[in-house]
């Protein structure tokens, strides 16, 4: 009688490919629930808690979060996470689109300007923070430098001491940061987008401005409600530029949710305070992936997709 062969020897559920997919995915889905499932369902529980730094904390419901209702320093840096997102946000798109655009044309040395592009991207951030400290010095700032050396100021500027000033220059810094990652994002979509399109729309006489926005634009779509979907992400969640750069001076004005959460938590230590500061921000995360998701879903019902 010959040996059984091989295949035969086997679990009759390893022959099954939804359990080899879900063997495969047991290592990520193991690192996932690690590191990120249990950090966040334990923050959670600390919002509930008045937990601090050294002493183990009771259950305490919403106690934190009515507190941070009320707390001028907590709506402040809301509004301030909102501001610097919305403005940040908006600006980075258009930027990035412009840019996309321009590398996307046949110029020289596009793909030198390609890799050029990226710089402020890849370099970290805390080194991109202490340059930006440096630029907005107020006694040595190279910008105020340069500013009154064409006559265009009579004094240094105060980036980084007067409220506004300090909103506008962090926000400049993340634009600069930012501005890379949309750009190659979009001009790797704009790559996918067939010339033919482009052709059948110069012989019916379409002008620059229509191709872009009967071609261009609906195309890209899928890819700008991705992208700005991270991008909001990114810039709401900002932590080391800010804390680098200001430390969410002067008086609060520059504040985050990201970095009053760390100021509470950890040199504070109010676990629970931080924690509920840091939970509070999953709704506004939610509601951008939520906003770009119904995006994404009709613009397909408008183009007569199938959402399988």
């Amino acid at each position: 009688m010959p040996p059984p062969k091989a295949a035969s020897r086997r679990a009759p559920w390893l022959e099954n490919r939804n359990v080899l997919g879900v063997l495969f995915m047991l290592p990520a889905a193991v690192l996932l629930l690690l590191f990120l499932t249990y950090p966040l369902g334990l923050g959670t529980w600390l919002g509930f808690t008045d937990t601090k730094v050294g002493r183990g904390g009771a259950w305490v419901g919403l106690e934190n979060y009515a507190f941070l209702w009320g707390d001028s320093v907590t709506r402040l840096a809301l509004f301030n996470t909102l501001f610097y997102t919305a403005i940040a946000s908006v600006i980075k798109f258009a930027l990035g689109l412009w840019l996309a655009l321009l590398l996307n044309e046949h110029l020289p040395f596009k793909s030198f300007f390609r890799a050029v592009v990226l710089l402020p991207f890849i370099v970290p951030t805390a080194l991109s923070a202490i340059a930006f400290w440096w630029i907005y010095d107020a006694q040595f700032s190279i910008l105020s430098w340069g500013l009154s050396r064409m006559g265009l100021i009579d004094q240094y500027i105060d980036f980084l001491g007067d409220p506004w000033n300090a909103r506008l220059s962090t926000i400049a810094a993340n634009i600069w940061r930012g501005v890379p990652f949309v750009a190659i994002t979009l001009l790797a979509g704009l790559q996918t987008i067939s010339p033919s399109y482009y052709e059948a729309a110069s012989l019916d006489g379409a002008t620059p401005w229509q191709k872009f926005r009967h071609v261009t634009l609906p195309l890209l779509t899928p890819i700008i409600a991705v992208v700005m979907t991270f991008s909001v992400l990114f810039t709401f969640t900002d932590f080391q530029l800010i804390w680098v750069l200001t430390r969410g001076g002067p008086f609060n004005t520059t504040h985050l949710m990201a970095t009053l959460s760390y100021q509470r938590a950890i040199l504070g230590g109010y676990l629970g305070e931080g924690a509920a500061i840091a939970t509070a921000m999953i709704p506004f995360l939610l509601a951008a992936i939520m906003f770009s998701w119904f995006g994404l879903q009709r613009r397909k019902g408008q183009h007569g997709e199938s959402n399988d």
